[in-house]
């Protein structure tokens, strides 16, 4: 770090120690994540609808048998939480293990140059946050975010598979249709609020896409089961 001009300035220091903002338009020191997590888990239910919708009516188009629709939803919802919980350790344990090699790198630059403002208590958390956006004491948990994200799949999955085995048979596939697309109506307008893009492009977009994809699954499943029947 002997490079003067990548240091951070004083001013970015005290805000970064404060938890604010240390560049211009940047979300404060936490909220980024936050909203990530927000983010992530909004995103881990979507997910967790129209995997285990698809396949129960799916199921549904080709048998209008409870017990095998229940089956084949809960084997979906299984599988995914554990799908969703595995790609999110593996992702997360490798973004952890990323921050926690610039942040020894970091710490070693700082004891072997120190800067003359960096001279305050916790000086190394102050300027990894200002320099790198990475709070020490803040690094993501792979087993918390495996979990959450398995959480979030299996309320999400919990909704169709209510839908599907609730009503008579004759209204399982309507409700449930009907159901899956008020849900992602809602995902999708909250995922967009996060992400401050345009909340009726984003509820039309899923909806539709919602749509064809349960209407593809019926359609297969009624005409495999026709087929084999």
């Amino acid at each position: 770090m002997s490079d003067e001009a990548e240091l951070p300035t004083p001013e970015q220091v005290a805000a970064a120690a404060r938890g604010e903002a240390t560049h211009a338009g940047e979300p404060p020191a936490g909220g980024a994540g936050k909203l990530n997590w927000l983010r992530a888990g909004v995103l881990g239910a979507d997910d967790g609808i129209v995997s285990v919708a698809g396949i129960v009516i799916g199921v549904a188009g080709a048998n209008v048998s409870r017990g095998v629709i229940f089956t084949a939803g809960l084997a979906g919802l299984v599988a995914g939480a554990v799908s969703m919980a595995l790609g999110e350790y593996v992702s997360v344990s490798s973004q952890r293990d990323s921050e926690s090699a610039q942040l020894v790198q970091e710490h070693r630059e700082l004891t072997e140059d120190p800067a003359e403002e960096l001279t305050a208590h916790d000086a190394f958390a102050a300027h990894a946050e200002a320099e790198l956006h990475i709070s020490p004491d803040d690094l993501a948990s792979p087993v918390q975010a495996a979990g959450a994200s398995a959480l979030s799949f299996t309320v999400g999955a919990l909704l169709p598979l209510l839908a599907i085995l609730l009503p008579p048979a004759s209204w399982r596939v309507p409700v449930t249709f009907l159901a899956v697309l008020a849900a992602l109506a809602l995902t999708g307008s909250v995922s967009a609020r996060i992400g401050g893009s345009n909340p009726r492009r984003a509820v039309l977009r899923v909806v539709i896409g919602g749509a064809a994809g349960l209407a593809l699954t019926y359609g297969i499943g009624h005409l495999f089961g026709t087929a084999i029947h």
